[in-house]
């Protein structure tokens, strides 16, 4: 009898184990943002935030979602769309709007192209699209606040570094 227990107590066992399954949590699955840091024309090496900063994309509506607009940020990180290979920006200085809503402050326009990479992270996460080759485009105008841009990593596969720095 106890031999027939500690066998029906094995084969539970075996079952239970058998039977359990990996969470599917996913912990590493995010996209990574554009990291834009701001700095100083006269001392490139010195942050400086941008007054009344908003930032909205082309053919949107709202503004970027991925902080308060409009803020005094030295740096932000903004989305690329994953389904094109460029994304253009309204950047805009000094933001304010008139009694009618519209828009008073300093815009420029700047779009970054770049090539959409599809990662694989794992079946909980699945996919996630990281960026390669990021340039950028300045539209010029009579009165632009940026005053340079450049790319310091064209490869975006996180958002804890700055990817392009912006000096006005």
């Amino acid at each position: 009898m106890n031999k027939i227990c500690i066998a029906f107590f094995i084969l539970i066992c075996l079952v239970g184990i058998a039977s359990c399954e990996k969470d599917d949590i996913c912990v590493d699955g995010d996209t990574p943002l554009l990291v834009i840091g701001f700095f100083d024309v006269d001392d490139t090496t010195e942050a400086k935030n941008v007054t009344a900063l908003r930032i909205r994309a082309i053919g949107q509506e709202d503004d970027v979602d991925t902080f308060t607009n409009p803020s005094n940020q030295d740096s932000v990180g903004i989305p690329l769309r994953i389904s094109e290979t460029s994304t253009a920006y309204l950047i805009v200085s000094d933001s304010d709007t008139d009694d009618e809503g519209n828009e008073t402050g300093n815009i420029d326009t700047l779009t970054f192209s770049y090539d959409v990479i599809e990662d694989f992270v794992s079946r909980a996460c699945g996919f996630v699209a990281n960026y390669d080759n990021l340039s950028f485009d300045l539209q010029p105008d009579t009165d632009n606040w940026i005053q340079n841009v450049v790319i310091v990593d064209t490869t975006i596969e996180n958002s804890t570094a700055i990817h392009v720095k912006i000096f006005h």
